[in-house]
């Protein structure tokens, strides 16, 4: 194992490096654009054997690898934002089709307005689409995540795309110490690739993605529902083979001073890393603080969520995204449908959605939502709309709808 300074890009570049796939597809758009320029050196150096296509566009790209790992290839690509709004389609192919893709997405909003900024609006639209999706807090967890995504992908009882997210430009671009494994410690775990099935195995034909109407789509689609629960078993496994091979260890959730906590605020992404800080500093004021942060949130690791707020006196659920016209955010939704049923259905829980276009979440936002979750605490009195955290004149709605409430 050896130290290097990389951004979030670099370490996803130099775990591809290390995964030497066969085929890579790859179209630039920020802020993804520095990890495949990153890789593309090392197709010019020779480091890979990877066949590069360059193509015109996301679709294209996902297209293209779609295409190479039908063909018995194992194959990646990457993409962000508007690129991933465009392979909308294809995300549903590459699903349906049963192919162990892996995918780092760099986290952006969607336009409009325009914005190049990192929010989770991207692949919180994908996330019923088929795709395990993966969350890294940092860059150490988007190198790690990347090696293990291929694992899971392959596994011959799941066989589904893996999306690797991190956070653009917050971790994307900000140089952190990673420890990197041996390139053969990572050779020797994720291993060679040989699929049951290849389209161009001319000894064994195959016909992939046929017609596929009212007699047999339904049974297809419950195959997938069934991966995906496999995955969800196995995950933790393969999780635990890496951790010894790296000293690393990691699972569904990271639960953070929970064990006596009667206030839990729940996050995916760079976000928990400032909570940890937060929950370290209002500790030492007293406070029974802690975070739970998501790693794999698809599958959503409902039975973890129920065992690690089975001692809570209340929930925060922190939303990179809004669920247009939903009560909350998706994340926010999932846990609530996670508790629906059981012992802790009546749990308090409050939404809030925030750093959406990229705005900054500071530990002085984080201490305001927990002194507000206190204070739920207390009163049991929920908000049952999300609060807009950091919002210019929420203040301001807040009261107004108050008054508004008071007068009725």
């Amino acid at each position: 194992m050896k130290i290097m300074a990389l951004t979030g890009n670099e370490a996803v570049a130099e775990a591809m490096r290390q995964i030497n796939p066969d085929v890579v597809a790859a179209y630039p758009i920020t802020p993804q654009t520095e990890l495949m320029h990153r890789f593309t050196e090392f197709v010019a150096d020779g480091l890979v054997d990877t066949e590069m296509v360059l193509v015109e566009s996301e679709h294209s790209a996902l297209s293209a690898t779609v295409g190479a790992s039908a063909a018995g290839a194992r194959a990646m690509t990457a993409t962000s934002s508007q690129g991933l709004a465009l392979m909308w389609e294809i995300l549903y192919i590459a699903a349906g089709l049963r192919l162990p893709i892996v995918m780092p997405v760099v986290n952006r909003a969607l336009s409009a307005p325009i914005n190049i900024h990192g929010d989770h609006s991207d692949t919180m639209g994908a996330r019923d689409s088929g795709w395990i999706q993966i969350f890294s807090e940092n860059a150490q967890e988007a190198y790690d995540n990347t090696i293990i995504a291929v694992r899971i992908a392959e596994h011959p009882d799941i066989l589904l795309p893996v999306m690797v997210t991190m956070d653009g430009f917050i971790i994307s671009h900000t140089m952190e110490r990673v420890e990197v494994l041996d390139d053969d410690v990572v050779k020797n775990f994720i291993g060679e690739y040989n699929p049951k099935y290849k389209l161009l195995d001319v000894k064994n034909p195959v016909t992939v993605g046929p017609l596929d109407l009212q007699d047999y789509y339904f049974e297809h689609k419950r195959a997938q529902a069934e991966a995906m629960e496999n995955a969800y078993k196995l995950i933790k496994e393969i999780d635990e083979e890496y951790y010894k091979i790296s000293g690393r260890r990691y699972s569904y959730v990271e639960p953070y001073e929970i064990d006596d906590a009667d206030i839990i605020l729940i996050s995916l992404g760079s976000t928990a890393g400032t909570i940890k800080d937060v929950v370290d500093e209002l500790r030492l004021k007293g406070l029974k603080v802690g975070g739970l942060k998501i790693r794999v949130y698809r599958p959503f690791p409902r039975d973890e969520i129920k065992e690690f707020l089975s001692n809570a006196s209340v929930v925060g659920v922190m939303d990179r995204a809004i669920a247009f016209g939903s009560p909350c955010g998706p994340v926010c939704l999932d846990v609530k449908a996670s508790l629906q049923g059981t012992s802790l259905s009546n749990l308090p829980i409050v939404n809030y959605i925030y750093g959406l276009g990229g705005r900054d979440i500071t530990p002085k936002d984080i201490i305001k939502i927990f002194n507000e979750l206190e204070k739920v605490r207390i009163s049991g009195e929920v908000p049952n709309l999300p609060r807009y955290v950091g919002v210019r004149g929420e203040e301001n709605y807040i009261e107004q709808k108050a008054k508004l409430k008071i007068k009725n």
